[in-house]
């Protein structure tokens, strides 16, 4: 059964810098998780609020991930507090009639 990993946290820095933290060059480190099928980026510069939703192939994958490296990174990044790291099963047959992109793979959109 896939799982969601959702992540948020507050920043304390200027807009800038948050982007020269989350390039599009940084984000292939993501290719490299095991069961990772894709990973949204989400912020809210009114709150200064960022998140991420990543939805792994099962709960071992996605509690591996929040065990590993780069969630200890996001753990541990200056300017930043108010670390929230939450999994859940999806639930497929209802996200299936909703349209939610359980089949799609990161990979499946590099060229």
């Amino acid at each position: 059964m896939p799982s969601v990993v959702q992540i948020n946290f507050d920043y304390d820095i200027a807009e800038d810098e948050l982007d020269n933290r989350s390039s599009t060059e940084s984000a292939k480190i993501f290719h490299k998780v095991s069961g990772l099928r894709w990973k949204l980026w989400l912020r809210d510069p009114e709150t200064r609020g960022s998140a991420g939703i990543y939805l792994f192939d099962d709960r071992a994958s996605a509690e591996a991930y929040l065990a590993g490296p780069i969630a200890d990174m996001i753990k541990q990044m200056p300017d930043t507090a108010n670390h929230s790291f939450k999994v859940f099963d999806v639930r497929e047959e209802l996200t299936a009639v909703t349209g939610g992109p359980l089949k799609h793979h990161m990979l499946d959109a590099v060229s």
